[in-house]
């Protein structure tokens, strides 16, 4: 699977954003803080919540920051690190369940209110969590 790098956009401003919110700072495509401990970014993510996995380094492809809104992103997200794959398939909630334990590839699939559907996706290293669009893919 190609990495992607989304570029800036208003949506999804680099950090410091004119929010401030954890989920820019964390999510901001074009990051100038560069790499972070992975520990800090899931921290920051999951207040409250106990990640189930390392997410990694957080990318999202442009289509998907110019379609998802911000809020449903993070709330996914917190799903996904917290093992709650969305509308995956039987077989595939259990491959990804499985990939808890042999460190295998994990995705998620979601829809924003009005029903797009995008997927969340963490590299079989755990070194990167990717927000797509299936198109992208």
């Amino acid at each position: 699977m190609t990495r992607f790098v989304a570029t800036p956009s208003a949506r999804y401003p680099d950090p410091p954003s004119l929010h401030n919110s954890r989920f820019s700072e964390a999510m901001g495509p074009g990051s100038h803080y560069g790499p972070r401990p992975t520990s800090t970014v899931v921290i920051a993510l999951l207040t409250g919540s106990v990640p189930r996995f390392q997410v990694g380094q957080l990318v999202i492809t442009a289509a998907a920051a110019a379609t998802i809104p911000a809020d449903e992103a993070l709330s996914a997200l917190r799903r996904h690190a917290a093992g709650d794959w969305g509308g995956v398939s039987k077989d595939d909630w259990a491959a990804n369940d499985e990939a808890l334990l042999d460190g295998s590839r994990l995705l998620s699939s979601y829809q924003t209110q009005d029903k797009t559907t995008f997927w969340i996706i963490t590299e079989a290293d755990r070194s990167v969590t990717s927000i797509l669009l299936p198109s992208d893919y």
